[in-house]
Parts: structure tokens; C-alpha cells; sequence
């Protein structure tokens, strides 16, 4: 296209200045020597001299401008992209068609209108699962190959992939053809919605062919466990609960069992529990609670299955796996507490850093009545914990008959321990009740302290002690902080305390452990039966945390239950290794930790560890672990192929060895494009309506192929280039110039 040529003024400060400027200049000519002193014809130089002169300036001012305006068009790309994963294969279209026939017919229909485009701009075709597959396009035909293999769809990886494969070029359009389902697995499983934002901020529209029904007709007879939740560890003898969801596929009001599998012997699943279950509607899911109480320690794999059902074309789906560790000798901790305080954050913080201890902490509300559970009475069996605290609780929480049972699974050997606080020991009403005797010390039943009441500080210890062990508690497990030489120092370095409970007694038999600076009795302890029971006049033990004593504050609560547990003579040290979980897909990630602890759960950290992972074939493979603060961490990624996976673990100290672990986990053999090949429509959608685009249907294509093409030309763009006339220098060497022979005739002239 020839441009067009025209001129542009653009005068310096309007032009009314300009009129201004020129009416002065040509005012001025007037001005000049006498007629008697020049020749008339002298003068007509000088006069059209200084006119040429005044002309120059008058263009300078106007500054004109030659314009040469060219219409241009810009390149551009339009990206069509075809889904060739296998969930492509799943014959739901009409005719009994597949996906991928349908695909194919509509590109052979749209190839000439792609062809006609490929005049305007630049068409890339590409087909896809996990990874981009560039495409042949020529004369007019498109090499599609012969069937879909691809393992994943990963539409957001893919269209990563795309923003930076075309980074350098306008893409006036993509154009997706598929059935919508993002089926990726890590490092490929980006979610699609973040490149898409991104082609929205850069203008890119994308433009989606849906294939395929939400249902696919291939998988209407299907049972596909979806979930499988599963505690990564339980004490023997507990009960093990499980939950999964279990989706149900053309089998409405059909009962089938949902069975738990345990491990009995290695290799060797058993079928310990199961549950019926039944959809009520068509593509239900349906969820499942299934239990089982462990005898053994150790690790086991364990399993919720759905027997394959008549019709079911995919059984892969059946069936979830995870493995669970049994823990012997663990502690069961039951605390309750009545009010939200500082102290039980901090109590509950040293204790979960135990592996050993677990805690099942409950808040109830004496004034609140639904914040009992309905289970608590069952939580006083004899044997149902190892030890019970109990934390600032009024009595009058707990029936008669819960706290007869609590005296009674003390009797039995359960530990106890109540701490201090505004409604515990007497001020909590307990000295009428059955925790009356088993306490060490005594209660009058007059110290009551109601509640909305004024404080009663007869009650309480109104300064701040600082706590120290008493010379019986230097010879007691719990009191020690340090080794003897330095066990005094240790507490004395601990900053006072906030307060205490007043003890108006000791019973006969009861051993002060704990005192103040004034030898008042804080931490009292006795045997009632078979069970240890501490009164610890402290609530606010979490100062020695705050000010820098974590470590102290640790042991002391460890070793409280511990003693209280009569497990205080463990001298053993451990070895933990954590999974972050124990199903992984074939190339995944594993991630890990491993720790090491000494007899009194303090951390190792120079502990030194030998990792090594066992897979379903082959010899070991040896992981290399990176130290950490507090642990060391670990990563093995050769998950392949599919099946379990063991990691052993041994740590030492110098040449002393600390302990061992071992943890499975499972690559699990799924078929992520035929296990639930349903089409997502929805997600296509949605994901070209983030970029302005929008979803037309196979039989669109063209139609869509057209209005692309006339939107083309808007890529048109009107190119300007500009010749100045004014700031050249053969226009300013002609104003100079002019000035100068002006000036060379005045000087001859004899006028200057």
C-alpha cells in the first residue's frame, strides 16, 4: 500500500507569538542607516538580506514536518492444540464414536479454513497429553498420527510450555480441542488456571472444543475407591479407625461390602472389618467408617476394598493401600482442662515433641454443659490411659460416678496429676469428692471458691516463687533437670513463677518434691494403690519456655509422665523417621525426615545417619540426608516402578549406635486417563472465559475459524514516519550564512 504524504505545522508557542515575533522583526527593517550614508541599491541588499533572514525564522518557528503515514500488518500466530492422552479413546460420542473420531473429522472439516488462514498469519499446530507434540500441516492436510497414547493430560503444564515456546511472537488466539479433564502427576501437575491467567494478562485468547460427556458411557459400570484416610500411627491395642469415599457408577441400589484389609503376615492381607454399602443415586459417593484394633507392634500395610463388581471394565480402581505404624510402649494421655490458659498450649507443645506420648486433650466448660463429650465416663476405664491430667477444672464438671471411676483406673495403675489453678484442689470443690482421697495432700471442705466470686487469697500464694527440688526430689527422675553436679544450677537459672495454690497439708506417706525459697510445698507426690498421683500447686510453668528454658521445660513435663507412669527407669535412646505421607505416584517425590533422641526426648543433633531405600526390584539404593536445626531430611525420587518401597534408617552418635527405624511406602498402579476418563466441560469454559474468549462446539469449528480471520484485521496498523524540514543543517548554514553576509557588506559598506 502506497503511503500518504502531507505536512504538520507545529508552531513553537502558538501563533500568536509566532505574528507577534515576525510584526517586531519586520518593524525593525525600518530601522537602519542614513539614506545619505548608502546607496539605494546597497540598501535593497541589506533589506532583502534581513527579509530571507526574517523568512528563515518564521519556518523555524512553524517547524514543518513532512508526515509519510504507511498501513501496516502485524505478524501473528494462531495456536491450535489437540488432546491425544488415552482418555481420547473412550467411545462416548454419537454413533458409538470415540472422542478422538470426532476429533479428527472436525480438524479434517476445519483444515481448509485453517489453510485459508495460514495466508493471513501463522497457524502452529500442536497435539498434547503431558507434553507439547509439534503437528504437520501441508497442503491443506493435518497429521494427527494414529491413536491417542498419551498417559496424562496435563493441560497446565502444557500451556506453560506454549507461553514460553512462542514467548517472542502475538498470538492473536489458541485454539484448544479436547475432553477438558486435567489428569497430571507431579512435576507436571500445574494447574491449568495459572498460565491461563497469564494469557489473560498478555491478551491471549483461548477459544476450547469440548469432546466427550461428563459420564463417559465406557465407565458407567464402575466402583472406584476415591479416598482412604488413615492415622500414620496407633498404640497397639487401640482401635485403628479408618475412612475413605467410595464412588458408585451404575450400580444404584446395589449393596456391596467395603472391606478393611490388615496385614497379618508379611505379604498376607486379611480381611478384618467390613461395612455394606449402597448408592442411593448414580455417580454417589458414598462414604465408609470402617475400625480395627491391632495386637502386635510394627508396620503394616493396610487396605480398603471393594469387591469387583459384574460389568466393571476398570478394577484398578477398587481398591487404596497406605501403610500404618504400630507403636509399643507408647503412653496414652488423657488432660482435661476447664478454661483457655497459657499453660496448657505450652504443656501440650513439650509433650507432643515426645514420639512416645501421645495426648488427647478436651476443654469443657463448667458453665457450658455441651462442651462435655458424651464419652468422657468411657474414658476413665481401667486401662483406657496411662496417665490423666487434669488442669484448672472445677468438680463439678465431673459427675460423682466419673470421678469414682478416675479414683478407681488410678487404683488400677494410671498416673495423675492436678494441676493449679482458680477452681482446681480445693478451690475447685474436689475435697467432696472421691479425688479427695486419692490426692496427697488435704483438703478442707470449706476452701470452695465459687465462681463470680472474689478471689480467695487464703488460698493462693500471692508471690511469685521461684521452684526448686526438695532433697528427696534431687533422688526423683522427674527433678531432674541436668546431672547431679549441675541439677541445682539448672533450677536456679529458671525465672519465678506466677503464683501457686496454698496447701494446707501434706497426708502422712506424701513426699514434698517441689518447694519455694520460703519451703512452701508446690509439687507433692504419693501412691494411691497402684497408681502415682502428683498435686503440682503451679499453672504457669510456660515462663521457663518464654524466657529461653525450652529445653527444661521439656524434660520436666516428659519426665513428669514418665514418672508418673513408672516408665522412668527408660534409658534407651530412638531413631524417627517420618513420611509426609505413604502413597505416592509412579516418579513422584519422596520426602522425609529423620531424627534421633535420647533417653530423655531431647534431640541429638549431631547424630549421624545411615538411609538406604529398598524397592519392589533391585538392590538398595543409598539416600544422602541434608542436617537440618532440629532433624535431618531426606529426598528419593527413582519411584519406579509401581509397588512398595521400604527406607531404613540407622543412626549413631561417634561410634555408639542410637537406634533404628523403618518406614514403607507405595507407588501405587493407577491408570490416571481410563480410571475416570469423564469429560470436563465446565473446566473448559471457565478457562477461556478468564481470557475473553469462549466454547464453541465441534460443529463451530469453521464458524469460530472465520471470525478469527476477520478479527485479523485488526492486526492492521497504521506506521508514521516524519522528515523535519526545519532543524537540518543546510537550513540552519543558510540562516547562518545569510547573517554573515549581512554582516561582511555592513563592514565593507562602512556602516559597522
Amino acid at each position: 500500500m502506497s503511503p500518504d504524504v502531507h505536512f504538520s505545522l507545529n508552531p513553537v508557542g502558538g501563533y500568536g507569538l509566532i505574528i507577534v515575533l515576525v510584526a517586531v522583526l519586520l518593524a525593525l527593517l525600518a530601522l537602519g542607516p542614513a539614506r545619505d550614508k548608502i546607496t539605494a541599491r546597497r540598501r535593497r541588499i541589506l533589506v532583502g538580506l534581513r527579509i530571507t533572514v526574517i523568512l528563515l525564522t518564521l519556518l523555524g518557528l512553524l517547524r514543518p514536518t513532512l508526515v509519510h503515514t504507511t498501513t501496516l500488518k502485524q505478524p501473528a500466530t494462531i495456536v491450535v492444540l489437540a488432546d491425544r492422552s488415552r482418555s481420547m479413546q473412550v467411545d462416548d460420542a454419537a454413533g458409538k464414536k470415540t472422542r478422538w473420531e470426532m476429533l479428527r473429522t472436525t480438524l479434517d472439516e476445519a483444515a481448509p479454513k485453517l489453510d485459508a488462514l495460514k495466508q493471513e498469519v501463522d497457524v502452529q499446530m500442536f497435539a498434547f497429553d503431558a507434553r507439547l507434540h509439534p503437528l504437520i500441516f501441508e497442503d491443506g492436510v493435518i497429521d494427527l498420527g494414529e491413536k491417542p497414547v498419551g498417559s496424562e493430560t496435563a493441560m497446565g503444564a502444557v500451556l506453560e510450555g506454549l507461553l514460553q515456546r512462542e514467548a517472542d511472537r502475538r498470538i492473536a488466539g489458541i485454539i484448544l480441542l479436547g475432553d477438558g479433564a486435567q489428569r497430571a502427576i507431579a512435576p507436571l501437575d500445574l494447574p491449568p488456571q495459572v498460565p491461563v491467567r497469564r494469557m489473560a494478562d498478555l491478551g491471549y485468547p483461548l477459544y476450547t472444543v469440548p469432546f466427550g460427556q461428563g459420564r463417559a458411557q465406557g465407565q458407567a459400570r464402575d466402583v472406584a475407591v476415591e479416598t482412604f484416610l488413615v492415622p500414620s500411627t496407633v498404640y497397639v491395642k487401640n482401635p485403628l479407625s479408618t475412612s475413605g469415599t467410595v464412588r458408585i457408577d451404575g450400580f444404584v441400589n446395589r449393596t456391596m461390602p467395603a472391606q478393611l484389609l490388615f496385614e497379618t503376615s508379611p505379604g498376607v492381607m486379611t480381611p478384618v472389618a467390613a461395612v455394606p454399602i449402597q448408592a442411593k443415586s448414580d455417580a454417589e459417593r458414598v462414604p465408609v467408617e470402617l475400625e480395627y484394633t491391632p495386637e502386635i507392634p510394627g508396620e503394616f500395610k493396610v487396605t480398603l476394598r471393594v469387591p469387583e463388581q459384574s460389568g466393571e471394565l476398570v478394577t484398578t480402581n477398587n481398591e487404596m493401600s497406605t501403610f500404618v505404624t504400630v507403636l509399643k510402649g507408647g503412653l496414652n494421655v488423657l488432660y482435661l482442662e476447664g478454661v483457655a490458659r497459657v499453660e496448657s498450649k505450652f504443656l501440650r507443645r513439650a509433650l507432643d515433641a515426645s514420639p512416645d506420648i501421645k495426648v488427647d486433650f478436651l476443654r469443657i466448660d463448667a458453665r457450658k454443659p455441651e462442651t462435655k463429650p458424651a464419652d468422657l465416663s468411657e474414658r476413665f476405664d481401667p486401662g483406657k490411659y496411662d496417665v490423666y491430667i487434669l488442669g484448672d477444672l472445677d468438680s463439678s464438671t465431673l459427675t460423682p460416678d466419673e470421678l469414682a471411676k478416675l479414683s478407681t483406673a488410678v487404683q488400677h495403675g494410671a498416673g495423675f496429676i492436678m494441676l493449679g489453678g482458680f477452681h482446681s484442689f480445693g478451690p475447685g470443690g474436689y475435697g467432696r469428692t472421691a479425688l479427695a482421697d486419692v490426692l496427697p495432700i488435704t483438703i478442707d471442705r470449706l476452701e470452695r471458691q465459687n465462681f463470680d466470686e472474689p478471689l480467695r487469697a487464703d488460698l493462693h500464694l500471692s508471690e511469685h516463687p521461684r521452684m526448686r527440688p526438695t532433697p528427696i526430689g534431687n533422688t526423683q527422675s522427674l527433678m531432674q533437670l541436668a546431672p547431679p553436679s549441675r541439677n541445682a544450677s539448672a533450677w536456679a537459672e529458671l525465672p519465678p513463677l506466677e503464683g501457686a495454690n496454698r496447701f494446707r497439708g501434706i497426708k502422712p506417706g506424701a513426699q514434698v518434691l517441689a518447694e519455694s525459697e520460703r519451703s512452701q510445698p508446690l509439687l507433692v507426690a504419693k501412691d494411691f494403690g497402684a497408681g502415682r498421683v502428683i498435686a503440682f500447686a503451679i499453672d504457669s510453668t510456660w515462663h521457663w519456655w518464654m524466657t529461653g528454658h525450652e529445653a527444661a521445660h521439656k524434660r520436666f513435663w516428659r519426665q513428669t509422665v514418665l514418672w508418673l507412669a513408672r516408665k522412668e527407669a527408660s534409658s534407651e535412646g530412638s531413631v524417627t523417621l517420618a513420611l509426609d505421607q505413604r502413597r505416592y505416584a509412579p516418579g513422584a517425590r519422596v520426602d522425609f525426615t529423620v531424627a534421633a533422641h535420647n533417653a530423655h526426648g531431647e534431640p541429638i543433633l549431631d547424630a549421624t545417619f545411615k538411609v538406604e531405600v529398598q524397592g519392589p526390584a533391585g538392590p538398595p539404593v543409598a539416600v544422602h540426608v541434608r542436617r537440618q536445626p532440629s532433624n535431618s531430611a531426606g529426598t528419593f525420587a527413582e519411584t519406579q516402578p509401581p509397588g512398595d518401597y521400604m527406607i531404613r534408617v540407622t543412626g549413631t552418635h561417634g561410634d555408639d549406635l542410637i537406634g533404628a527405624a523403618q518406614a514403607r511406602f507405595l507407588v501405587f498402579n493407577q491408570d490416571l486417563e481410563l480410571d475416570n476418563p469423564a469429560a470436563d466441560r465446565a473446566l473448559l469454559e471457565s478457562l477461556a472465559a478468564m481470557t475473553g474468549g469462549h466454547s464453541v462446539a465441534p460443529e463451530q469449528l469453521p464458524s469460530l475459524l472465520d471470525e478469527l480471520g476477520k478479527a485479523t484485521d485488526r492486526l492492521r496498523v497504521e506506521v508514521q514516519s516524519k522528515t523535519t524540514l526545519w532543524d537540518t543543517w543546510p537550513f540552519f548554514g543558510l540562516f547562518v550564512g545569510l547573517l554573515g553576509v549581512e554582516w561582511y557588506l555592513r563592514k565593507k559598506w562602512g556602516l559597522v
